[in-house]
């Protein structure tokens, strides 16, 4: 059997693989049943989900594809960098870094930064659109995080807030 799509192939395996990962280690938490679950439930059925999807997408690849195979094409570094810098940026600015000193800026200052980080990857960036971006998740998550589900975080940096 000849693989007609390699991104098929590859995309479908590396969602195999998370699903399986998530599935697995959500059994180490209590999973209950469907009527009374518990906190491994939802990750393991989405694991399982996500395995399941990332199978079907496999067996596509080696059914549907281009006449060239469909080739995975080069890493794109850039969006991957700010991406990923972005998320470690939002958790150090959230809940700071004890360990080196760094404060907690809190959750509106970290959502600026993620989103200012993570648009700084794409192709186009226009700082006008970011900022009012930043500002609508900043208060949607205000708004839905700390007032509607009342969670324990800091919202403003605290040499602001006291």
């Amino acid at each position: 059997m000849s693989i007609k799509s390699q991104k098929d192939v590859a995309g479908g395996l590396l969602f195999t693989v998370t699903g399986v990962a998530f599935a697995w280690g959500a059994t180490t938490y209590q999973v209950g049943t469907g009527a009374r679950m518990g906190p491994g439930y939802f990750p393991l059925l989405l694991g399982v989900i996500l395995a399941i999807m990332g199978l079907i997408v496999t067996l596509q690849g080696f059914r549907k594809g281009g006449p060239d195979g469909d080739p995975i094409g080069a890493i794109a570094w850039k969006p991957l960098g700010f991406i990923l810098g972005a998320n470690i940026a939002f958790g150090a600015l959230l809940a700071g870094l004890p360990s080196i000193g760094f404060p907690s800026f809190g959750l509106i200052v970290a959502i600026y930064a993620l989103t200012l980080l993570s648009a700084m990857g794409g192709e186009e960036f226009v700082l006008k659109e970011v900022l009012i971006l930043a500002t609508i998740l900043s208060a949607g998550s205000y708004v839905i995080f700390i007032k509607v589900l009342a969670l324990q975080f800091p919202v403003w940096p605290a040499f602001i807030a006291g």
